[in-house]
């Protein structure tokens, strides 16, 4: 294939923009174009049933739930689940949902149609029980034209059966349901076409950016004049560029407008200053405005050097990076804006710049707040393909439901939808699809590869490719170079150690890290361990790796291999979103500000090796084990400084020189006494960095800390409570847990809640949760009414802890 160099296109975000409740509730709306969400108020029955698409079908009985709703996380948890450890043994099954929709008769002649941000899975979709059509794929986004069925000036009845019983379909959770947002759009006969505007920046300088613009419009009519007029807003809403073009629809009804603005003195889009733009389509029909909408953009160059690696607008960028499932811990699939923002935020402070969207296409404002929020993006299409169906369920199912057919069909999906972020710096095609460099996986690979040049040139292609098994070294490298050779970046999953054959075989590789483990590795064994060197230095070491993907950020549900473990425990973090203590290295290599943190072993205080993923040992960030007074410790002192030095209850343990080991992570070993053992940073003489664990004492108090005091009270905006068991002088006790009492009254209720731990079997809905490590988390979401929302956490030996939070209607 011929190698090309790649100037990175526009990016848009979806015009929803998260966490704005008025923004979330409907698109800012000019003449023509109304935008609403459909969320609420939809009536939902857990089974199937014969005509409940017919309006007239009795529906009575069923409960009203709002969406993004997923029935799967309700449970119950079985370890005879159809889907087995796959879907984390949670329920599959049918399910209907059914809403009323107003049509009013002043909008007869309108262009109405309603979108599905995403329905898990194989979906079937009603309006006045004539059927719209079938989507059997759950994770990308679809629309209906609903103008022809409506009756405007009645009422309107939408049906949908989502059919996930033919399990398992996917090696990890999925849900069940709508789990995504509904919007329904209004605007004029003559129309920009859903996802019908194109953005690309095909030359920026420090004076003017060009923007390019392809809009196509339709109409039911053919050959009707229209005007375009297209306007270029800065990020505070200032019209920098503006150009008019008229034009006619053809004969089936559509056309496509190129222009090409001027955007002088642009604000480049990056990961610590991400600047975006928006271009404002206004279609006129005899002067008078029939339609409006707004998509966002950033102009910044995303090129990759075989040389230099990833060069964003001219510089080189390490891909900080981890990969994240879709699932949100507690709330299942159905994942409010404001718990994909706050896992982002923790990423963020991590020194994380990189998300790879594993392995399907995430939801619509998980990429507007990259964009937002300066994250590069991987956006990625399939997880397996049709292969060797043999090995994996979700490889069987592929090719059950024609795989080979369907694709094409929903990768452009996927291009059409996200083209337009400025985040997404790469398409990838496909995750761990089979043996590398054989007739299993090149042909395919070609043509997906192909297809995505075709239709979206502007960024390269990957796919994260597994590592051959069973093959001499001098193979394994010609399998994988044999399929690197169809793409624009070799993905490779757990392949460090190849990097430098792979190199040395086919010098005009780029390499990503797709998936790396977070842990420690030995390179002579091809595999990964907690000895000697982190894969980070790979990426360090070797100019043309762009980066890495930690495989994962995240804890996850699913891909589990034994009941009652609901999920796989690899993540920086576990589903309640709580940093671990292994997630300090990772700051002290992504970020420059001086760091030193404490982590003791657990195995050291007398669990055994028990490993949190793939022979990792867990490890603690406290210094409360009063059952080992007097035994040795063993401790790390993650750090970026030149020394540390440990002491305990002011004694010195001496100074060490993060350099003389592996990681830079300086090995104590300490006789637990209790107290307070501290580390000191110094870089030279100079103290820059300090962290200190203290013994915590008898549990005396329950303590809630909220991440946010006001909410809107929208129906979906949500606030997360740490719930901790603390001391007389407030410090975690992380050895004493309880089970609590959770209750949730006034303007709003729970949404579920979580321990991090994957083997608990508590109800992620019920009102009793047990603490792990001394603390757990509480997911309120905010009703429809202004209002106090009360959390009041209980256990009968200590004092309940109450907590208030005032919830608010958004104006308008």
């Amino acid at each position: 294939m011929e190698r090309r160099t790649f100037l990175g296109g526009a990016g848009a975000a979806a015009v929803v923009q998260a966490l704005d409740p008025q923004l979330l509730a409907a698109e800012p709306s000019a003449v023509g174009r109304v935008r609403t969400s459909l969320d609420s108020d939809w009536q939902f029955w857990r089974g199937d049933l014969t005509g409940a698409e017919n309006p007239r079908f009795d529906a009575s009985a069923w409960r009203s739930v709002s969406l993004p709703h997923d029935w799967s996380i309700e449970g119950p948890f079985t370890p005879d689940a159809p889907a087995g450890g796959a879907n984390g043994w949670a329920p599959g099954g049918i399910g209907w949902y059914r809403k009323a929709l107003e049509a009013p008769a002043h909008e007869r002649g309108r262009t109405v149609w309603i979108e599905f941000d995403g329905i898990y899975h194989r979906s079937d979709v009603w309006i006045n029980g004539r059927h719209l059509g079938r989507h059997d794929y759950g994770y990308t986004s679809f629309h209906h034209d609903l103008t022809p069925h409506l009756r405007f000036g009645e009422g309107n009845l939408l049906a949908v059966r989502v059919d996930n019983s033919d399990i398992p379909n996917c090696r990890y959770y999925s849900g069940s349901g709508i789990y995504r947002h509904v919007w329904l759009t209004r605007t004029g006969e003559v129309h920009v076409a859903h996802w019908g505007t194109r953005v690309a920046t095909p030359s920026i300088e420090p004076a003017s950016a060009q923007v390019a613009l392809r809009t196509r419009i339709e109409s039911r009519t053919p050959g009707v004049a229209f005007e375009l007029e297209s306007a270029i807003c800065d990020g505070e809403g200032r019209v920098v560029a503006s150009q008019r073009v008229s034009s006619r629809t053809d004969s089936s009804g559509s056309a496509e407008m190129a222009q090409v603005l001027e955007v002088p003195r642009p604000r480049r889009w990056s990961v610590e200053e991400p600047a975006l733009y928006s271009a404002r389509s206004t279609v006129r029909v005899g002067g008078r405005s029939v339609d409006e909408c707004v998509t966002p953009f950033g102009i910044r160059e995303a090129r990759f050097d075989k040389d230099r690696g990833f060069l964003l607008n001219g510089r080189s960028v390490k891909m900080k990076g981890v990969c994240l499932h879709h699932d949100g811990g507690c709330v299942g699939a159905a994942v409010p804006e404001a718990v994909v923002a706050r896992r982002l935020a923790v990423l963020k402070e991590l020194g994380c710049n990189a998300i790879r969207c594993s392995h399907n296409p995430p939801a619509p404002e998980v990429l507007d707040l990259c964009d937002r929020m300066g994250f590069l993006v991987i956006d990625e299409a399939f997880d397996k393909w049709e292969g060797n169906a043999d090995r994996d369920p979700s490889q069987w199912y592929m090719r059950q439901r024609g795989f080979s057919e369907w694709w094409p069909q929903e990768l452009e999906s996927m291009l059409a939808r996200d083209r337009n972020h400025p985040s997404i710096v790469l398409w990838s095609v496909g995750n761990e699809v089979g043996e590398p460099g054989t007739d299993e996986v090149n042909p395919l690979l070609a043509k997906l590869v192909e297809f995505v040049h075709r239709h979206e040139p502007t960024r390269p292609v990957t796919s994260a490719l597994i590592l051959p098994h069973g093959r001499t070294l001098e193979d394994r490298v010609a399998q994988v170079v044999s399929s690197a050779k169809l793409m624009d970046v070799l993905g490779a999953n757990y392949q460090e150690p190849l990097y430098v054959h792979v190199r040395a075989a086919a010098p005009e590789t780029i390499v990503c890290g797709t998936e790396s483990w977070r842990y420690w590795r030995n390179s002579e064994q091809l595999r990964h361990a907690y000895d000697p060197t982190n894969p980070w230095y790979d990426v360090v070491r070797h100019d043309y790796v762009v980066g890495q993907f930690i495989w994962s950020g995240v804890d996850y549900l699913g891909e589990s291999d034994s009941w009652p473990n609901r999920g796989w425990a690899s993540g920086l973090m576990d589903t309640c979103g709580f940093p671990k203590p292994d997630a300090e290295f990772q700051r002290s290599v992504w970020r420059s500000e001086p760091l030193v943190r404490i982590a003791v072993f657990e195995s050291a205080s007398g669990s055994g090796e028990r490993a949190w993923s793939w022979g990792a040992p867990r490890l603690a960030s406290h210094w409360t084990f009063p059952q080992l007074k007097g035994q040795l410790l063993r401790l790390h002192t993650q750090t970026n400084c030149e020394t540390v030095e440990l002491l305990l209850n002011g004694a010195s343990y001496g100074l060490r020189r993060a350099a003389d080991y592996a990681n830079s992570a300086p090995v104590w070993y300490v006789p637990y006494t209790p107290g307070r053992i501290e580390a000191v940073g110094r870089n030279g003489q100079a103290i820059v960095a300090r962290h200190e664990l203290r013994t915590a004492g008898p549990c005396a108090q329950i303590a809630l800390q909220a991440d946010r005091t006001s909410l809107a009270a929208d129906g979906r905006d949500v606030a997360h409570i740490e719930v901790q068991l603390r001391d007389a002088e407030s410090l975690l006790v992380p050895n004493d847990d309880r089970t609590l009492r959770i209750q949730a009254s006034g303007a709003g209720a729970t949404l579920g809640h979580d321990n991090g731990d994957l083997s608990c079997l508590e109800p992620y809905k019920g009102e009793t949760r047990t603490t792990r490590g001394g603390r757990c988390l509480v997911i309120v979401q905010a009703g429809r009414r202004s209002g106090v929302l009360q959390l009041r956490v209980s256990q009968p030996s200590l004092p309940a802890a109450v907590l208030t939070i005032e919830t608010h209607v958004p104006p308008g």
